[in-house]
């Protein structure tokens, strides 16, 4: 899957393995798990391929977060995405644009 980030801080956090922003402060370890996570999605040919990789529990939201699709990156946050097919002359790829690191258990 082609990897498109919706807000900065995730782009860095993938990137750099931090962000300049306060405000989304994580542990290092969790920083190494989402990095991992975000490389298995790329690696991933469709979403559906996500199935077959138990660990990752991935499921498809609804109610309120019905177009959203989640992942997990530990025990206590979860990834979620939104993806997308697109049609190119010769072929078709899947986007996933990363939305946001969501603590599971905060309410």
């Amino acid at each position: 899957m082609k990897i498109e980030f919706d807000q900065d801080y995730l782009f860095d956090l993938y990137t750099k393995g931090k962000t300049e922003n306060r405000k989304f402060r994580f542990q290092p370890q969790l920083i190494k798990q989402y990095i991992k996570t975000v490389t298995t999605l790329k690696q991933a040919p469709d979403a559906e391929f996500l199935y077959r990789i138990k660990s990752l529990h991935y499921e498809k939201k609804s109610g309120i977060l019905n177009d959203v699709e989640a992942v997990w990156i530990n025990n206590q946050y979860r990834l979620e995405f939104k993806t997308r097919i697109e049609d190119d002359d010769s072929t078709t790829f899947t986007i996933c644009t990363i939305t946001d690191i969501s603590n599971h258990y905060k309410k």
